[in-house]
């Protein structure tokens, strides 16, 4: 029986004396999520088989074979044609078991000197290398969009608000721009895990190292790291790239899900601050006047979908002791589906961005409603000599005769206005004004629209190098 089980043939099949059953097979496989890792698997499995032929580990025939057969491979999975057997549990057994039906000995000589333990780690390495560069491409573009919309509108006047109140005027091209800084932000902690993520744990082998006299710095050279893993039991066993990769991507999630909360709120007609593109809405199967936000609805509700992921991956990693355990095939999951959501929100909502109508009536109408120059008026008295607290006391005051009169701070007579300070003079009347407000903060940072044209062509050079 033990030699009939052998022919059947896992990996590691002849310690066994019985073979595993149907339900353990379905329920330990990680072959029909980990596939996606095979032309990383393939990279890597080329990269060990070029060091062992330099190494003289395998003469240079089946280096050429390993070669060989790999081409192959890559084609057959790239054509749809390559068969992936749940008897083999994982992307890595399934090739390798192909490899040695191509070309033979050769095949079963390249796993000498890893284990399927440093092999997965090193997959997994260059998978979140490679979505990493993705991403931060793809934060790029979504920038540019909306350096584009702020372009457009960095005159437009809106209300800034605090505690979902009117506070002061600002234009709709600085709001845009706190977004930019945001993912700015992101891609900056994206390329910062990459650092991390850029190790090679190939050569740790199983957890202890190997006999054979590999060379595992020309290995990392070959497939582009920056260092090796220095310790054996670390390199098999640590998953806190991949949290680190997640914890970014929640961040990237949680700066979407604010600006689809924005969009959702300013597309009501309640509001009414811009209207969307019919391409990334939906309308009601009962109300036929309806238009539905459903793309940032969506993202806002993907973004509790990866913070999952990260915490997921943390508790999957908190009680494992070292080093390596079946644990983590828990990882690829969480990990795919994140590097999913991102590439897809963030190429819709590139997309989107431009499809974005700006209605600067109405938010001007808004920014004309809660008194949003008051503290335009009390800097004023300030620079006329009265302390800021009394002219904020003078200044609430005044609000409240409004509130009372049911009329804006611009609407009252000079005389009226004197009746709460009588430094107000004849010109208080310019910083009442909107665009007067706006143009008042013009220092870097500020919402003035000189500044916001100055800190788009800022961030056109950043995305520039």
């Amino acid at each position: 029986m033990t030699s009939q089980f052998s022919k059947k043939s896992e990996a590691w099949s002849a310690r066994f004396s019985e073979p595993v059953s149907d339900l353990v097979k379905r329920y330990t496989a990680s072959v029909f999520f980990d596939k996606r890792m095979a032309a990383f698997d393939i990279q890597g499995s080329l990269a060990h088989a070029e060091m062992l032929a330099a190494q003289n580990i395998i003469n240079a025939q089946d280096h050429a074979d390993i070669q060989r057969g790999m081409t192959q491979i890559q084609s057959e999975i790239e054509a749809g044609k390559f068969e992936w057997l749940l008897d083999l549990e994982d992307v890595h057994l399934n090739i390798e078991k192909r490899l040695t039906e191509l070309v033979g000995d050769a095949g079963k000589r390249l796993h000498t000197g890893r284990s399927r333990n440093d092999q997965v780690a090193t997959d997994i390495r260059l998978y979140v290398r490679s979505s990493i560069d993705i991403i931060v491409g793809l934060l790029g573009d979504f920038r540019s969009a909306l350096l584009d919309l702020a372009e457009q509108h960095s005159d437009t006047i809106m209300p800034g608000f605090t505690h979902m109140q009117v506070a002061q005027p600002i234009t709709f091209g600085h709001h845009v721009l706190a977004y930019v800084e945001m993912f700015s932000r992101d891609a900056e902690r994206m390329l910062d895990c990459r650092k991390r993520v850029n190790r090679l744990p190939l050569g740790a082998a199983a957890l202890a190292g190997t006999t054979f006299p590999i060379d595992r710095e020309r290995v990392a050279r070959n497939l582009g790291f920056d260092d090796v893993c220095h310790n054996s039991l670390d390199a098999v066993s640590d998953r806190d790239f991949a949290i680190e990769f997640c914890a970014a991507g929640a961040l990237i999630m949680t700066h979407i899900s604010r600006m689809s909360e924005e969009l959702v709120i300013w597309m009501s007609p309640r509001v009414g601050f811009i209207d969307i593109a019919d391409r990334f809405c939906t309308g009601s199967s009962i109300m036929p006047q309806k238009k539905n936000p459903d793309v940032p609805e969506l993202a806002r509700g993907k973004t509790g979908r990866v913070n999952g992921h990260l915490i997921a991956l943390l508790t999957l990693m908190k009680g494992q002791p070292l080093a390596y355990n079946k644990d983590n095939q828990e990882d690829k999951e969480p990990l795919f589906d994140t590097v999913d959501t991102l590439t897809d929100t963030l190429r819709i909502f590139a997309d989107m961005a431009g499809g974005i109508t700006v209605k600067p009536e109405a938010m001007r109408a808004a920014a004309l409603q809660g008194y949003a120059t008051a503290t335009d008026l009390a800097d004023y008295l300030v620079k006329k000599g009265l302390p800021f607290r009394d002219a904020h006391e003078a200044v609430a005051l005044a609000v409240r005769t409004c509130v009372d009169k049911g009329c804006d701070l611009s609407d009252m007579s000079l005389a009226d206005l004197q009746k709460f300070s009588p430094l107000v003079g004849a010109d208080v009347f310019e910083v009442l004004t909107l665009e007067g407000s706006v143009a008042a903060r013009n220092h870097i940072g500020g919402t003035a629209p000189q500044q916001v044209r100055l800190a788009i062509a800022r961030a056109r050079q950043q995305l520039a190098t």
